[in-house]
């Protein structure tokens, strides 16, 4: 009998484990899903609206495809956006004309 309610003590500990832990992965879910909401869309400045220059680093773009670091020539503003496809990327184009001038 002893043995017998040992066990089933050890599933009821496991079953409140399994609960804790889907409750903190819920947690972790919602709050990125609402952070990469908040994050601005596209290539434009969200202060300005002029087309900004990406930032490399291959380490981010791996870790995170669907983000970019983008840097505003015109205001100074530089944060991560979410990546908008099938937009043409004119960034060469942007950098061009920044070393030129």
């Amino acid at each position: 009998m002893a043995g017998r309610a040992a066990g089933h003590y050890h599933e009821g500990s496991m079953l409140v484990v399994v609960v804790l832990l889907v409750t903190v992965a819920m947690r972790v879910a919602i709050v990125t899903a609402v952070v990469y909401l908040l994050l601005p869309r596209g290539p434009l400045c969200p202060h300005c609206a002029i087309e900004m220059v990406p930032l490399r680093n291959r380490f981010f773009d791996r870790l995170l495809p669907v983000l970019q670091r983008r840097w505003c020539l015109e205001c100074g503003w530089d944060g991560v956006v979410r990546r908008v496809r099938g937009v043409p990327d004119h960034s060469i184009d942007v950098m061009s004309r920044a070393a030129r001038s």
